[in-house]
Protein backbone atom coordinates (compact mmCIF):
# COMPACT_ATOMS: atom_id res chain seq x y z
CA UNK A 1 0.00 0.00 0.00
CA UNK A 2 1.47 3.19 -0.92
CA UNK A 3 1.23 6.00 2.20
CA UNK A 4 -0.40 9.63 0.60
CA UNK A 5 -1.26 11.56 3.57
CA UNK A 6 -3.52 13.06 1.62
CA UNK A 7 -5.77 9.63 1.07
CA UNK A 8 -4.17 6.72 3.22
CA UNK A 9 -1.75 5.84 5.65
CA UNK A 10 -0.38 2.74 6.91
CA UNK A 11 -0.08 1.73 10.75
CA UNK A 12 3.46 1.68 9.55
CA UNK A 13 3.17 5.15 8.77
CA UNK A 14 1.34 6.57 11.42
CA UNK A 15 3.89 4.16 14.30
CA UNK A 16 6.64 6.37 12.47
CA UNK A 17 4.76 9.82 12.40
CA UNK A 18 2.98 9.66 16.16
CA UNK A 19 5.14 11.73 17.80
CA UNK A 20 5.32 14.65 15.40
CA UNK A 21 4.16 17.96 16.77
CA UNK A 22 1.97 18.86 13.86
CA UNK A 23 0.43 15.47 13.71
CA UNK A 24 -3.36 14.91 15.18
CA UNK A 25 -4.85 11.84 15.17
CA UNK A 26 -8.74 11.49 15.29
CA UNK A 27 -10.94 8.54 16.71
CA UNK A 28 -13.76 9.33 14.67
CA UNK A 29 -15.82 6.14 15.11
CA UNK A 30 -19.37 6.12 14.32
CA UNK A 31 -22.07 3.14 14.61
CA UNK A 32 -25.66 2.16 13.40
CA UNK A 33 -27.31 1.58 16.45
CA UNK A 34 -27.85 -2.20 15.53
CA UNK A 35 -24.13 -2.23 16.35
CA UNK A 36 -24.75 -1.98 20.36
CA UNK A 37 -21.66 -0.28 20.45
CA UNK A 38 -20.70 3.12 22.22
CA UNK A 39 -17.81 5.06 20.07
CA UNK A 40 -17.41 7.59 22.88
CA UNK A 41 -17.21 4.65 25.73
CA UNK A 42 -14.47 2.22 23.75
CA UNK A 43 -12.21 5.73 22.53
CA UNK A 44 -12.53 6.27 26.37
CA UNK A 45 -11.37 3.19 27.30
CA UNK A 46 -8.80 2.89 24.64
CA UNK A 47 -7.45 5.04 22.01
CA UNK A 48 -4.26 6.03 19.96
CA UNK A 49 -1.69 7.84 21.63
CA UNK A 50 -3.20 11.29 21.60
CA UNK A 51 -6.45 11.22 19.48
CA UNK A 52 -9.09 13.69 19.68
CA UNK A 53 -12.83 11.71 19.90
CA UNK A 54 -14.52 12.74 16.84
CA UNK A 55 -18.58 13.24 17.27
CA UNK A 56 -20.13 12.84 13.96
CA UNK A 57 -23.43 13.17 14.95
CA UNK A 58 -22.16 16.27 17.01
CA UNK A 59 -20.10 18.22 14.91
CA UNK A 60 -23.19 18.11 11.95
CA UNK A 61 -26.14 20.50 11.31
CA UNK A 62 -28.44 20.10 13.75
CA UNK A 63 -30.53 22.58 11.66
CA UNK A 64 -31.67 19.75 9.61
CA UNK A 65 -33.88 16.77 10.63
CA UNK A 66 -31.88 14.34 8.65
CA UNK A 67 -28.56 12.56 10.35
CA UNK A 68 -25.41 13.85 10.36
CA UNK A 69 -25.79 16.09 8.06
CA UNK A 70 -22.29 18.38 7.04
CA UNK A 71 -22.29 21.57 9.74
CA UNK A 72 -22.21 25.26 8.92
CA UNK A 73 -18.00 26.52 8.86
CA UNK A 74 -18.59 27.59 11.90
CA UNK A 75 -19.25 25.42 14.12
CA UNK A 76 -16.73 23.22 12.06
CA UNK A 77 -14.08 25.45 12.78
CA UNK A 78 -15.23 25.68 16.77
CA UNK A 79 -15.17 22.10 17.65
CA UNK A 80 -11.97 21.68 16.13
CA UNK A 81 -10.33 24.35 17.82
CA UNK A 82 -11.65 23.07 21.02
CA UNK A 83 -9.60 19.91 20.12
CA UNK A 84 -6.63 21.97 19.40
CA UNK A 85 -6.80 21.23 15.47
CA UNK A 86 -6.18 23.44 13.33
CA UNK A 87 -4.13 25.16 10.02
CA UNK A 88 -0.22 23.20 9.29
CA UNK A 89 -1.94 19.97 11.20
CA UNK A 90 -1.63 17.04 9.40
CA UNK A 91 -4.58 14.64 10.37
CA UNK A 92 -5.05 10.86 10.78
CA UNK A 93 -8.75 9.62 11.36
CA UNK A 94 -9.10 6.30 12.48
CA UNK A 95 -12.61 4.27 13.38
CA UNK A 96 -12.95 1.10 15.65
CA UNK A 97 -14.33 -0.72 12.70
CA UNK A 98 -11.53 -1.14 10.28
CA UNK A 99 -11.93 1.56 7.87
CA UNK A 100 -16.04 2.68 7.94
CA UNK A 101 -16.76 6.14 9.71
CA UNK A 102 -13.16 7.58 9.51
CA UNK A 103 -13.75 8.54 5.64
CA UNK A 104 -16.64 10.35 6.42
CA UNK A 105 -14.36 12.58 8.94
CA UNK A 106 -11.79 12.54 6.13
CA UNK A 107 -14.19 14.12 3.52
CA UNK A 108 -15.42 16.38 5.59
CA UNK A 109 -12.30 17.65 6.47
CA UNK A 110 -12.08 17.81 2.60
CA UNK A 111 -14.91 19.83 2.20
CA UNK A 112 -13.94 22.51 4.45
CA UNK A 113 -10.90 22.72 2.50
CA UNK A 114 -8.54 21.30 4.70
CA UNK A 115 -6.27 18.88 2.46
CA UNK A 116 -3.51 17.81 4.78
CA UNK A 117 -5.92 14.93 6.23
CA UNK A 118 -5.94 10.83 5.90
CA UNK A 119 -7.59 7.58 6.60
CA UNK A 120 -5.89 5.31 8.81
CA UNK A 121 -6.10 2.27 6.66
CA UNK A 122 -7.22 -0.60 8.84
CA UNK A 123 -8.17 1.19 12.07
CA UNK A 124 -7.68 0.78 15.30
CA UNK A 125 -8.38 -2.84 15.00
CA UNK A 126 -5.45 -3.32 12.71
CA UNK A 127 -3.58 -0.69 14.86
CA UNK A 128 -4.19 -3.02 18.05
CA UNK A 129 -3.46 -6.47 16.48
CA UNK A 130 0.02 -5.44 15.45
CA UNK A 131 0.62 -4.64 19.06
CA UNK A 132 0.81 -0.88 18.78
CA UNK A 133 0.17 0.85 21.68
CA UNK A 134 -3.00 2.74 23.35
CA UNK A 135 -4.22 5.07 25.76
CA UNK A 136 -6.55 6.03 27.96
CA UNK A 137 -6.11 9.39 28.45
CA UNK A 138 -7.25 12.59 27.70
CA UNK A 139 -4.83 14.47 25.28
CA UNK A 140 -3.14 17.68 26.20
CA UNK A 141 -5.16 20.39 24.07
CA UNK A 142 -3.55 23.56 22.70
CA UNK A 143 -5.86 25.75 20.45
CA UNK A 144 -4.73 26.22 17.49
CA UNK A 145 -6.04 28.93 14.62
CA UNK A 146 -8.08 27.30 11.70
CA UNK A 147 -9.05 28.77 7.99
CA UNK A 148 -12.18 27.16 6.33
CA UNK A 149 -13.00 27.44 2.89
CA UNK A 150 -15.77 25.49 1.84
CA UNK A 151 -15.44 23.35 -1.36
CA UNK A 152 -19.28 23.41 -2.40
CA UNK A 153 -18.01 21.09 -5.14
CA UNK A 154 -17.35 18.01 -2.91
CA UNK A 155 -21.26 18.25 -1.25
CA UNK A 156 -24.65 17.87 -3.62
CA UNK A 157 -27.95 18.22 -2.80
CA UNK A 158 -31.10 16.15 -3.51
CA UNK A 159 -32.43 18.84 -6.49
CA UNK A 160 -28.92 18.27 -7.75
CA UNK A 161 -29.40 14.49 -7.45
CA UNK A 162 -31.92 14.64 -9.00
CA UNK A 163 -31.19 16.70 -11.58
CA UNK A 164 -28.21 14.19 -12.28
CA UNK A 165 -30.31 11.17 -12.52
CA UNK A 166 -32.44 12.94 -14.57
CA UNK A 167 -30.07 14.08 -17.59
CA UNK A 168 -27.92 10.98 -16.82
CA UNK A 169 -24.63 12.79 -17.00
CA UNK A 170 -22.87 12.06 -13.46
CA UNK A 171 -21.94 8.51 -12.28
CA UNK A 172 -24.01 7.70 -9.39
CA UNK A 173 -22.77 5.05 -6.90
CA UNK A 174 -24.88 3.70 -3.87
CA UNK A 175 -22.12 1.84 -1.05
CA UNK A 176 -25.58 0.25 0.18
CA UNK A 177 -25.83 -3.80 0.46
CA UNK A 178 -26.65 -5.37 -2.51
CA UNK A 179 -29.88 -6.40 -0.77
CA UNK A 180 -30.66 -2.57 0.46
CA UNK A 181 -29.97 -1.39 -2.90
CA UNK A 182 -32.44 -3.81 -4.86
CA UNK A 183 -35.05 -3.16 -2.40
CA UNK A 184 -35.18 -6.38 -0.92
CA UNK A 185 -33.66 -5.40 2.59
CA UNK A 186 -35.48 -3.49 5.10
CA UNK A 187 -33.81 0.34 5.61
CA UNK A 188 -32.26 0.38 8.98
CA UNK A 189 -34.49 3.37 9.66
CA UNK A 190 -37.77 3.11 9.32
CA UNK A 191 -40.39 4.88 7.53
CA UNK A 192 -38.00 4.73 3.79
CA UNK A 193 -38.93 2.91 0.85
CA UNK A 194 -36.62 0.29 -0.48
CA UNK A 195 -35.05 0.38 -3.71
CA UNK A 196 -32.12 3.20 -5.52
CA UNK A 197 -31.74 6.33 -7.42
CA UNK A 198 -33.02 5.37 -11.17
CA UNK A 199 -29.77 5.14 -12.82
CA UNK A 200 -27.88 4.39 -10.07
CA UNK A 201 -25.00 1.40 -9.46
CA UNK A 202 -24.30 -0.37 -6.92
CA UNK A 203 -20.14 -0.92 -5.14
CA UNK A 204 -21.29 -2.35 -1.66
CA UNK A 205 -18.35 0.04 0.16
CA UNK A 206 -17.34 -3.55 1.68
CA UNK A 207 -16.02 -4.38 -1.48
CA UNK A 208 -13.84 -1.79 -2.03
CA UNK A 209 -11.66 -3.37 1.63
CA UNK A 210 -9.74 -6.79 2.31
CA UNK A 211 -10.94 -8.87 4.91
CA UNK A 212 -8.85 -6.81 7.61
CA UNK A 213 -10.28 -3.35 6.71
CA UNK A 214 -8.08 -2.10 4.57
CA UNK A 215 -8.62 -0.72 1.22
CA UNK A 216 -7.79 -3.28 -1.78
CA UNK A 217 -5.29 -1.95 -4.41
CA UNK A 218 -6.23 1.21 -6.84
CA UNK A 219 -6.16 -1.53 -10.04
CA UNK A 220 -8.73 -3.50 -8.04
CA UNK A 221 -10.63 -0.66 -6.69
CA UNK A 222 -10.83 0.48 -10.32
CA UNK A 223 -11.83 -2.94 -11.75
CA UNK A 224 -14.42 -3.24 -8.77
CA UNK A 225 -16.44 0.28 -9.95
CA UNK A 226 -16.11 -0.66 -13.90
CA UNK A 227 -17.22 -4.46 -13.42
CA UNK A 228 -20.09 -2.45 -10.87
CA UNK A 229 -20.80 -0.34 -14.78
CA UNK A 230 -19.55 2.41 -13.10
CA UNK A 231 -18.88 5.13 -16.09
CA UNK A 232 -15.22 6.48 -14.53
CA UNK A 233 -15.52 9.04 -17.66
CA UNK A 234 -18.46 10.80 -15.66
CA UNK A 235 -18.25 12.87 -12.77
CA UNK A 236 -19.20 10.63 -10.11
CA UNK A 237 -21.86 11.41 -6.80
CA UNK A 238 -21.68 8.87 -3.86
CA UNK A 239 -24.64 8.03 -2.00
CA UNK A 240 -25.13 5.46 0.46
CA UNK A 241 -27.88 5.22 4.05
CA UNK A 242 -27.29 8.74 5.57
CA UNK A 243 -23.63 9.73 3.80
CA UNK A 244 -20.89 7.92 6.39
CA UNK A 245 -19.96 4.46 4.05
CA UNK A 246 -20.47 6.57 0.84
CA UNK A 247 -17.30 9.06 1.61
CA UNK A 248 -15.58 5.13 1.43
CA UNK A 249 -16.35 6.00 -2.37
CA UNK A 250 -15.28 8.72 -2.40
CA UNK A 251 -11.91 8.37 -0.41
CA UNK A 252 -12.00 4.86 -2.74
CA UNK A 253 -11.76 7.02 -5.93
CA UNK A 254 -9.59 9.47 -4.88
CA UNK A 255 -7.27 6.57 -4.45
CA UNK A 256 -7.47 5.77 -8.00
CA UNK A 257 -6.60 9.25 -9.51
CA UNK A 258 -9.95 10.79 -9.93
CA UNK A 259 -10.36 13.54 -8.27
CA UNK A 260 -14.08 15.12 -9.79
CA UNK A 261 -16.52 13.12 -6.92
CA UNK A 262 -19.08 14.49 -4.97
CA UNK A 263 -21.25 12.74 -1.88
CA UNK A 264 -24.67 13.17 -1.82
CA UNK A 265 -24.92 14.68 2.37
CA UNK A 266 -28.72 13.57 2.57
CA UNK A 267 -28.61 9.96 0.93
CA UNK A 268 -30.98 7.34 1.32
CA UNK A 269 -32.43 8.64 4.71
CA UNK A 270 -33.69 11.82 2.37
CA UNK A 271 -34.32 10.05 -1.29
CA UNK A 272 -36.27 7.37 0.47
CA UNK A 273 -38.49 9.19 2.80
CA UNK A 274 -39.87 11.89 0.21
CA UNK A 275 -42.50 10.09 -2.04
CA UNK A 276 -42.44 12.60 -5.07
CA UNK A 277 -38.57 11.35 -5.73
CA UNK A 278 -38.63 8.14 -8.19
CA UNK A 279 -37.43 4.67 -6.88
CA UNK A 280 -36.11 1.68 -8.83
CA UNK A 281 -35.56 -1.48 -7.31
CA UNK A 282 -34.02 -4.59 -8.14
CA UNK A 283 -30.72 -4.71 -9.54
CA UNK A 284 -28.88 -1.96 -11.19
Amino acid sequence: MQDDPKTLVSTDWLAAHLKNPDLRVLDGSWYLPAAGRDPKAEYDAAHVPGARFFDIDDIADHRSDLPHMAPPAEKFISRLRAMGVGDGHQVVVYDGAGLVSAARVWWLFKLMGQPNVAVLDGGLPKWQAEGHEVEDLPPMVRDRHMTVRVQNNLVRDVTQVSQAAKLGDHAIIDARSAGRFAGTEPEPRDGLRGGHIPGSRNVPYSDLLNADGTMKEPADLRAIFEAAGVDLSKPAVTTCGSGVTAAILNLALERIGKHDHALYDGSWAEWGAFSTLPVATGDA
